[in-house]
C-alpha cells in the first residue's frame, strides 16, 4: 500500500504539471492573438504587408556588410561605417527585444512627371515618407500597448542603424533582388519599408528563401553608371541618388551625361524591373505631389527660385538636398 507522503507526491507534481501545461497553452493562445491583432492593425492603417522575425544577431549579414564596407561601396556616407553591432542585432536597439515586425508601405503614384522634365525619385513626390509612416507607427505601437499593456519598442523607417531589407527577407515579406531592393511577386518594389522592435514575443514568419529574378538582368543593364553589380549587390559610391542626393561636393566630370534627367534619386532599375508590371497606385494623399511639380518643364526647374522651392517642397524628403543641392543637380544636367 502506498503510503500518505507518496501519494501526496504524486498529487502534487500532477497539479503542478497541469498548471505548467495551462500556462504553456494560454501563453501560445495569447501570443498567436497577439500576432493576428497587430496584423490586421497594421492592414488596417495601410501598410501593404507585415511580417515577423524573431529579435536575433544577422549572422549571415556581418560579413557581407563588413565586405560592401572594407570595398568603399559607402562611397562618402560615412555614417553607414557607425554602429556596425548595431546594424546587426536589433537587441542593442532596444533592450530584451524579442521580435522584429516589418511592415511595407506602398508609394507608387497614380500620375508620373511628363517625360520632357527633370526628374525625381517617385518616393519623393509627396510628403516627407518619414513623418508619414512614423505617425502610422505611433499608431501602431499605441495599439500594441493598449492591447497587450506594458510593451517596449521603438519604430523606424529608414532612420536607424538597421538592415531594413534583411528583417523584411526574414519575416517573409519578399526577396532582394539584382538591384538590392527588396521585391514582392504581388506588388513589385515601390513601397517603403519600416519597422517596429518589441520586447514582446510573437510569432514568427518564415523568412522569403526563393529568388524570382532568376536569369534577369534588365536592371543590371539599364543602370547608366554601372552601379548595379552582378551579385545582389549595389556599389553606393556610383549610384545616381547618391550623387544626386549624398554627394555634398561638385558631382564628378566623370559622369556627365549618364544621368538620364534624374535631379534627385533615381528609378530606373525599377522603372524596368518586369516585377513592377503589378504595382498599382497607392491610397495615401499624403504622398501625392503638390499640383505644381507635375506641371514643371526643365525650363522650369532651371529657373525655380527659392521661394518656388520652398512651396513646392514644404514638407518633401527633396528638402534633404536643399535648394542649393538641387540646382547643382539641375546645371549639371543642363550643361
Amino acid at each position: 500500500m502506498k503510503s500518505i507522503a507518496f501519494r501526496f507526491y504524486n498529487f502534487f507534481h500532477r497539479q503542478v504539471g497541469f498548471q505548467i501545461f495551462g500556462y504553456f497553452c494560454n501563453t501560445l493562445i495569447d501570443k498567436s492573438r497577439h500576432t493576428a491583432a497587430i496584423k490586421n492593425k497594421a492592414l488596417s492603417l495601410g501598410f501593404t504587408s507585415v511580417g515577423i522575425a524573431k529579435a536575433t544577431f544577422l549572422e549571415e549579414e556581418a560579413p557581407k556588410l563588413e565586405q560592401w564596407l572594407q570595398k568603399g561601396y559607402q562611397g562618402e556616407m560615412q555614417y553607414l561605417e557607425n554602429h556596425f553591432d548595431k546594424r546587426l542585432d536589433p537587441r542593442l536597439l532596444v533592450a530584451d527585444a524579442k521580435s522584429v515586425i516589418s511592415l511595407s508601405y506602398n508609394y507608387f503614384p497614380k500620375t508620373e512627371q511628363a517625360d520632357a522634365s527633370y526628374k525625381l525619385a517617385k518616393y519623393a513626390y509627396g510628403q516627407d515618407y518619414h513623418q508619414v509612416l512614423k505617425a502610422k507607427l505611433k499608431e501602431l505601437m499605441d495599439f500594441v500597448q493598449k492591447e497587450v499593456g506594458a510593451v517596449s519598442g521603438r519604430a523606424f523607417t529608414d532612420s536607424a542603424p538597421i538592415l531594413e531589407r534583411a528583417w523584411a527577407e526574414k519575416a517573409g515579406l519578399g526577396w532582394n533582388g539584382k538591384n538590392s531592393l527588396l521585391i514582392q511577386k504581388q506588388h513589385g518594389s515601390f513601397f517603403f519599408l519600416a519597422e517596429l522592435i518589441l520586447d514582446l514575443e510573437l510569432e514568427s514568419d518564415l523568412p522569403f528563401k526563393t529568388d524570382h529574378c532568376g536569369s534577369c538582368t534588365q536592371c543590371i543593364d539599364a543602370c547608366p553608371t554601372q552601379a548595379i553589380l552582378p551579385n545582389n549587390t549595389v556599389d553606393g559610391s556610383k549610384c545616381i541618388s547618391y550623387f544626386t542626393i549624398e554627394l555634398k561636393n561638385e558631382l564628378p566630370a566623370a559622369e556627365k551625361g549618364k544621368f538620364e534627367d534624374w535631379m534627385f534619386g533615381c528609378d530606373i532599375c525599377q522603372d524596368v524591373c518586369p516585377w513592377n508590371r503589378f504595382s498599382t497606385p497607392h491610397n495615401e494623399p499624403l504622398l501625392d505631389p503638390h499640383p505644381d511639380l507635375l506641371e514643371m518643364t526643365k525650363k522650369d526647374w532651371e529657373e525655380i527660385t527659392t521661394e518656388v522651392f520652398q512651396k513646392v517642397f514644404r514638407k518633401s524628403a527633396v528638402k534633404r538636398t536643399k535648394y542649393s543641392g538641387l540646382t547643382r543637380n539641375i546645371k549639371f544636367l543642363k550643361d
